[in-house]
């Protein structure tokens, strides 16, 4: 696979961000390194751990 990317100038007018997943992630721009964390709220007593089911 080949890929060839031209960076070009970017302007950003407004943004406007509703609502957020459990999982997210929001860039505008270039980046050389991404690093993302995540943290768990919920009391270990309120996790359900199920087997997983096959479909």
């Amino acid at each position: 696979m080949n890929l060839q990317v031209i960076n070009r100038e970017l302007e950003v007018g407004q943004i406007s961000i509703i609502g957020v997943s459990s999982s997210s992630y929001f860039q505008i721009g270039d980046t050389d390194t991404i690093h993302l964390y995540s943290t768990l709220d919920t009391p270990p007593e309120a996790i359900i751990i199920t087997p997983y089911v096959r479909l």
